[in-house]
């Protein structure tokens, strides 16, 4: 890695802060994958380090949480599965890797209670449902699932009298909700495997 390389990314990473400033955090989540995918397409370990900086800037939290008849997975990419990736692309680059040890030892500041995540497994073509979700009237509400591979997975939320409130059905391994409830009530959220293998993921919600 070049000074100026250096330089910039040590400038990339510092901005990161700032842009996970943003008001609807699992569109964080969403840009870290994005960001990771594209790193691992191009070997850039860089992309991959700010994707894993992004990730762990959410402050994840577990949950119970399961569908009806679901099965439990190995869920998504975390921070750490990132940051492997990025010490195997950057393999022989000292400096990169003095970078991504830097990333690794940070600890998550001023989150104190963050999104709440679920890890699944769900069979291809079919369908995953959590009924009662609740959610607060008159706050941005953020429902995000991704894939650990590259399974094409749908997103559906309906209201208690069953009215579809959003959906992302768009080919890719995530999909995302977002909409402002007008009071709190509970939602149904459908995730669906349009792909023909099963799939790992996981289902993260604010």
């Amino acid at each position: 890695m070049t000074r100026f390389t250096a330089l910039t990314a040590a400038l990339i990473l510092s901005a990161l802060p700032v842009l996970a400033a943003d008001p609807a955090p699992l569109k964080q989540a969403e840009a870290s994958r994005v960001l990771y995918d594209t790193g691992v397409a191009t070997r850039d370990p860089l992309l991959v380090l700010a994707a894993a900086k992004m990730r762990r800037g959410l402050g994840l939290s577990p949950t119970d949480r399961m569908a009806e008849d679901g099965t439990p997975g190995d869920g998504a990419l975390d921070a750490d599965a990132m940051l492997a990736t990025a010490r195997d692309l950057a393999a022989g680059d000292d400096m990169m890797l003095g970078l991504i040890e830097d990333v690794a030892s940070e600890t998550t500041k001023g989150v104190v209670s963050g999104p709440v995540y679920n890890n699944a497994r769900i069979g291809g073509g079919q369908t995953d449902t959590y009924r009662a979700v609740p959610f607060e009237g008159g706050t941005y509400a953020e429902i995000y699932v991704e894939a650990k591979g590259s399974n094409d997975l749908n997103l559906k939320v309906t209201d208690d009298q069953g009215r579809l409130v959003c959906s992302d059905t768009d080919s890719s391994a995530i999909a995302y909700c977002g909409w402002s409830p007008r009071s709190t009530g509970d939602f149904t959220i459908a995730v669906q495997n349009a792909s023909g293998s099963s799939a790992d993921y996981a289902l993260i919600t604010n």
